[in-house]
């Protein structure tokens, strides 16, 4: 299979970079592992109400003859110069492109406390992934920590769907709420967005301290300004940020900034013909991520002055994602929540005092298990940056578990 461009991921970036370059009469291909496009933001399921935006793009996205749409589709491998090994639930190939736009967005960064693997314990995006998927939460009380708007996000998804918000507990100081908070007219849709998810349980400066259950979770105990509350709760949403995935860039030998992609005014990373935008260059919500994406897929098929003209509304929503990520910085507090006996791994059920004294990831793994279970590190290793400032690892293939037919196509 040939195409002029590839766009991996179909969240608001990968969208809006299809859209515009699709006028130009190229042939596009968009792949994403979710069966519907939409990405995280704009996730789809049973109890899910997506925005007329992300259903407009949608409809838009069907209509064209030249965008074919990969659903539930991942990278395995590179598979030579501009061809990608890639995997759906019924067969392997590889796909040949000229240009290629990387719209891979981002995961939690979820660090450990005691009592982080007890089930009733998701990420805040987790947890509210769960409930547009199907997930009865009617009548459970609901306790939601850590850091960044996500978690008013999150207890809005999980209030709407009948259930009791009890606390959300932020981890930053309130003079950083605070100053987040008063530069928000300068977008005006983030400031009513923010009056309408406020909650009277939301609590700055506070953070999770540990999880509590026999079997399953029972209570979190908070501190909250500083005082320490034991709260009864079914379940515990805890998420600190958002980290880049950068597997696929990495791979391909993209440049790596601030643990993001680095990209140039075009969305052109330090691979010619090669593109990225969204989350993955850097936080920042769905409107950078759109006028990202259109930044890109503007420029990959040579649109320049039509990129050109987007520049200003991305430096615009470029000031909200730097005012956003200075506001919600982590505090060593919540870095240093686990005790030596606390799992990191929890995959392979390694200790954080099994690698805490390891000089770096490679030396973690050869002393134990870490890193080598289902999520391959995905987790773990990211935990692992933040608490010990390790880098993260080079990515190897496969880039994710794959059926041995699929890699019979690598020979």
């Amino acid at each position: 299979m040939k195409v002029d461009l590839l766009i991996v991921g179909a969240g608001p970036a990968g969208m809006a970079a299809a859209l515009a370059a699709a006028p130009s009469g190229a042939r596009i291909a968009i792949l994403d592992d979710n069966p519907a496009t939409g990405g995280q933001i704009w996730r789809d399921g049973p109890q899910a109400h997506l925005p007329a935006q992300a259903r407009a793009y949608r409809q838009q996205l069907e209509a064209l003859a030249n965008v074919e749409w990969l659903p539930c589709t991942r990278v395995v491998a590179l598979a030579g110069p501009k061809a990608l090994l890639l995997e759906d639930p019924t067969r392997g190939w590889i796909i040949h492109y000229d240009k290629l736009i990387l719209c891979t967005g981002a995961r939690e960064l979820l660090l450990p406390f005691p009592g982080w693997t007890l089930p009733g314990v998701t990420g805040a995006g987790g947890l509210q992934a769960l409930i547009k998927g199907g997930l009865p939460v009617a009548g459970e009380r609901i306790v939601v920590a850590g850091s960044g708007p996500l978690l008013l996000a999150s207890a809005a998804t999980a209030q709407d769907n009948g259930a009791q918000v009890l606390n959300i507990a932020e981890q930053a100081h309130w003079s950083a709420v605070a100053g987040f908070a008063a530069q928000l007219p300068r977008w005006p849709g983030k400031l009513l967005q923010a009056c309408t998810l406020f909650h009277l349980g939301y609590r700055a400066n506070s953070h999770i301290v540990e999880a509590l259950g026999d079997g399953r979770l029972q209570a979190v105990r908070l501190s909250i300004g500083g005082r320490i509350r034991e709260v009864a709760c079914d379940r515990l949403a805890c998420g600190f940020g958002l980290i880049a995935n950068l597997q696929l860039g990495q791979a391909l030998g993209c440049r790596i900034e601030l643990n993001a992609l680095a990209v140039d005014g075009w969305q052109a990373t330090s691979l010619a013909d090669h593109y990225a935008a969204g989350e993955s260059t850097g936080f920042g919500g769905s409107e950078k991520a759109l006028v990202e994406g259109a930044i890109a897929g503007h420029a990959a098929v040579g649109e320049h002055d039509a990129a050109r003209r987007l520049w200003p509304r991305r430096h615009h929503w470029q000031g909200f994602a730097k005012a956003l990520n200075a506001a919600f910085a982590l505090r060593d507090e919540v870095k240093h929540l686990a005790r030596p006996e606390t799992l990191l791994c929890r995959c392979e059920d390694v200790p954080l005092a099994a690698v805490r004294d390891q000089a770096g990831w490679s030396q973690a793994k050869m002393a134990s298990r870490c890193g080598m279970g289902a999520c391959q590190g995905r987790v773990c290793a990211a935990a692992a940056q933040v608490l010990f400032d390790w880098p993260q690892p080079a990515p190897r293939s496969p880039l994710s578990p794959a059926r041995i037919d699929t890699l019979l196509h690598l020979q």
